[in-house]
């Protein structure tokens, strides 16, 4: 599971989204910097539990919903000016990067 990529790479974008938001605006923090924070864990977490438990196509289907939520957070986040253009093209790479793979992993789950 650790060195899978889809893991690898959750793991980097969280700790690049953990450590921008803490920079947010003391205004922003309670407010688009746990949505987004809390969109990025909840999506992690629906990984985990796509792997421990046995309904995978379920969990998977709450994380790609969950990545979509994440989307708009940051889409809202670079509207508000709280992330940089450069911030905003960095965070979108890498969330296009993952939604790839979540969509491999979806599709061979449906198979199943």
């Amino acid at each position: 599971m650790k060195e899978s990529p889809i893991f690898l790479k959750t793991h980097d974008l969280l700790v690049w989204l953990l450590a921008t938001t803490l920079k947010f605006p003391k205004s922003q923090r309670f407010v688009m910097a746990l949505r987004v924070q809390n969109s990025a864990l909840d999506f992690y977490e629906y990984l985990i539990a796509a792997v421990k438990r046995g309904e995978a196509k379920v969990d998977l289907i709450q994380a790609d919903i969950e990545m979509e939520k994440l989307r708009h957070h940051l889409r809202l986040c670079r509207d508000m000016k709280l992330l940089s253009l450069g911030q905003f093209e960095h965070v979108a790479r890498m969330s296009v990067e993952i939604g790839n793979l979540l969509g491999a992993w979806l599709k061979r789950a449906g198979r199943e």
